[in-house]
């Protein structure tokens, strides 16, 4: 292994896991308040009824479909019976929708954020930087489930999917990446680069859920008598007349 290899395939990956990490924590205990997508359904909500759950619900299957195919060993699905054949047209049916269906949902969410002025105006140049990165990792990603499944017949999970568990168990196979596609390469390369952006982006919020909501109290809403103008009760001789 030469040292440049070494350096992408090795150090390259930990790092932006270091940065990952501590940059949530940095941004936790230092920007609170912008802990948050900056909602910005108010300005136009035509284009966000479209493009928000085409891109949410692709990606969360994009998500699923990446941890069956990197994180749960070939040798797993053999053994209950899922075969390569199957587990391909799989991969390939459902990770071209999915993908497809993230694209399209993120074209319309870039289209409405360029092309409303107050939702381009609170888009910072970290978030600009995130959806380019972004949308580079959905291309080479679906690129590979069609190309790589249907083209080339790489078996990922032979190679890619074994670098990456090994990540988490200190023992990096930096020669099952140089071996892999250019396509491969590019791929897992930007989406550890994205994780170094997470942690300064809006996508941050992924990591807010309305836990508070289950144990918040009861909102309560009182009506206000007829004829009462403001919050209190209207003084002796100020009544309202009837006309």
């Amino acid at each position: 292994m030469t040292t440049s290899e070494i350096l992408i395939w090795v150090v390259f990956p930990y790092v932006c896991l270091a940065v990952f990490v501590l940059g949530h924590v940095w941004r936790y205990r230092y920007d609170k308040f912008g802990w948050t997508t900056r909602s910005s359904q108010l300005y136009e909500s035509r284009l966000l009824r479209w493009g928000s759950p085409l891109f949410h619900f692709g990606i969360l299957f994009v998500f699923l479909g990446h941890v069956m195919g990197l994180g749960i060993p070939k040798s797993w699905t053999e053994a209950v019976g899922i075969s390569d054949t199957v587990y391909h047209a799989a991969a390939v049916s459902i990770g071209a929708i999915a993908g497809f269906c993230t694209l399209v949902g993120m074209a319309i969410l870039i289209y409405r954020r360029r092309t409303t002025g107050p939702v381009f105006t609170a888009t910072t140049p970290m978030d600009k930087l995130m959806y380019l990165v972004l949308a580079v990792v959905i291309l080479l990603g679906l690129a590979n489930t069609v190309v790589g499944n249907i083209v080339s017949h790489y078996d990922y999970r032979e190679g890619v999917s074994i670098w990456f568990r090994g990540i988490f168990r200190f023992d990096l196979h930096p020669e099952l990446m140089t071996d892999a596609p250019l396509t491969f390469q590019l791929h897992a390369l930007t989406a550890i680069a994205l994780f170094a952006l997470w942690p300064f982006t809006r996508l941050v919020h992924v990591f807010s859920a309305p836990i508070g909501y289950l144990w918040r109290p009861y909102i309560v809403y009182r009506s206000k008598p007829p004829g009462q103008l403001g919050a209190r009760p209207a003084r002796r001789g100020w009544e309202r007349t009837p006309r």
